[in-house]
């Protein structure tokens, strides 16, 4: 039996588990339509005569509410069964297959997002004291070579690196350069994941 919990475990949610919670929302959902039912009768009686009790419309009442809060239950627990991001985005890369084991703190997806976008760049020493946070740049890109996409520097490394490989300044290939990363708002979705771009810095 504990080998049997242990499968069902690591085969993680099954298509029947959902089937099932869905059906539990569904019945749950015909349920409270009934007691909604029920309860406008009685409240309909009542209001025409002065037959009902009021103790049978605190019960009418009382079920109501019970069962509405059930609902909410069921609709939770659905919930818990799907997954969404927190933010709009492109998913890069699944980092889990299909019947692993989730938890809230592992990541299952690698995701782009499509707001608040970066550039990374790089400065070198001589440089680097005439960068700051919020300074103002600008980015070009070849598809666009004549369009600036307005930016600013929004981090700056503590730590010296050698030039990537990626870099295309031949006077940086050899030396120790810092990485900064300019953010831009791309409103027409001009940039792409891993795009080449040239970013101009004011260094006066």
């Amino acid at each position: 039996m504990q080998e049997a919990v242990i499968l069902k475990l690591k085969n993680g949610t099954r298509p029947e588990d959902l089937a099932q919670a869905q059906a539990k929302v569904e019945a749950a959902q015909a349920i409270l339509y009934d007691a909604e039912q029920h309860y406008n009768r009685i409240q309909a009686v009542y209001e025409e005569t002065t037959g009902t009790r009021y103790e049978d419309i605190a019960e009418a009442e009382a079920q109501l509410q019970a069962l509405r809060d059930e609902l909410a239950r069921q609709e939770f627990l659905l919930t818990q069964y799907e997954l969404t991001s927190p933010t709009d985005g492109v998913i890069r890369s699944r980092l889990l297959e299909v019947g692993d084991m989730a938890s809230p703190s592992a990541p299952l997806f690698k995701i782009s997002l499509n707001e608040r976008k970066w550039i990374r760049a790089y400065v070198n020493e001589a440089d680097l004291g005439k960068v700051f946070e919020g300074q103002a740049a600008q980015v070009f890109i070849d598809s666009y070579p004549d369009t600036a996409i307005a930016g600013q520097i929004g981090y700056i490394s503590s730590t010296a690196e050698f030039t990537p490989k990626t870099v295309q300044t031949d006077e940086l290939r050899t030396s120790l350069v810092y990485e900064v990363r300019v953010y831009v708002e791309d409103s027409k979705n001009i940039l792409r994941l891993g795009m080449p771009a040239t970013v101009a810095i004011d260094l006066q």
